[in-house]
């Protein structure tokens, strides 16, 4: 069976609220958000260790959005602490802003720039010196396959060079975790496979990736680590193997963590029959 525990409770061993978490690249601990009456994310607790592939999964509306938001510095939570790298997201941001790389769901750039200029921006905002900016933007150009497309205007990018773009621009400062929702939706299969050969050589240099998604399959081929997020709370975390435990994929495993139910349309009798 995959591992599972209660929401909102530690896992066993896991360190005092608030202290430096060795080894873990993120530490969350009791993080709460509610919009309204609405609960959001309800009081989860995560240890993603450092130098993985890890992947926040979880259905439509889980909270994973949110989750992310909370972590990376981008939406206050009503409760709970966030560590990355031991620095604390809130009492400390510019810390950790400077070891982080975000690209979030729905991330609006700078469209009246170009890509190289994008880059050559976001470099000289980040402190890095003009040169070294020129060259490391020169070089993410190439290896995501956008040196064509430089000098054009990124309102002017399709979906995947905007994702590329965008990606490029979060690694530009070299960070030590990445942080990415959804980076695949809406990419088509070549910059998919683009995109990923990028965060596999970006994981073997010792650097942290986070991803959020829905796609099982995605997930159990480039993740060593997941998280399983419901309702809100996190029904499951650890390595894949153990998330997966006897299940025969990650996507069986999830169904039964979630709760899922067959619901292959037997109510719809009406549906595809006789005219």
């Amino acid at each position: 069976m995959p591992k599972t525990f209660e929401a909102g409770a530690p896992d066993e061993g896991a360190p005092a609220q608030g202290a430096p978490d060795q080894g873990y690249a993120v530490s969350v601990h009791n993080l709460w958000k509610s919009f309204g009456e609405q609960v959001a994310v309800a009081g989860i607790d995560l240890e993603l260790p450092a130098g993985r592939f890890i992947g926040l999964v979880g259905p439509n509306g889980a909270g994973k959005t949110t989750t992310l938001s909370m972590v990376t510095g981008l939406l206050r939570p009503d409760d709970g602490t966030v560590l990355i790298t031991g620095h604390d997201v809130w009492t400390d941001p510019v810390a950790v802003k400077s070891r982080i790389g975000v690209l979030p769901e729905g991330l609006r750039l700078f469209e009246r720039l170009s890509g190289r200029e994008l880059l050559a921006y976001t470099g000289r905002l980040r402190g890095l010196p003009g040169a070294e900016v020129d060259k490391r933007a020169a070089q993410l150009l190439d290896v995501l396959d956008l040196s064509a497309a430089q000098n054009k205007l990124v309102v002017d990018y399709s979906t995947g060079m905007r994702k590329k773009i965008g990606l490029a621009a979060a690694l530009l400062h070299n960070p030590e975790v990445l942080f990415l929702d959804e980076p695949f939706e809406g990419v088509d299969p070549v910059s998919a496979q683009v995109i990923r050969g990028v965060l596999e050589r970006y994981t073997r240099s010792g650097a942290t990736v986070v991803f959020s998604s829905h796609v099982m399959e995605l997930v159990e081929s480039l993740c060593d680590w997941v998280a399983v997020m419901a309702a809100g709370r996190i029904v499951a975390q650890g390595p894949l193997a153990d998330v997966r435990g006897e299940a025969s994929s990650l996507q069986d495993a999830f169904l039964s963590l979630v709760g899922a139910t067959e619901r292959g349309g037997q109510d719809l009798d009406w549906l595809g029959g006789a005219r």
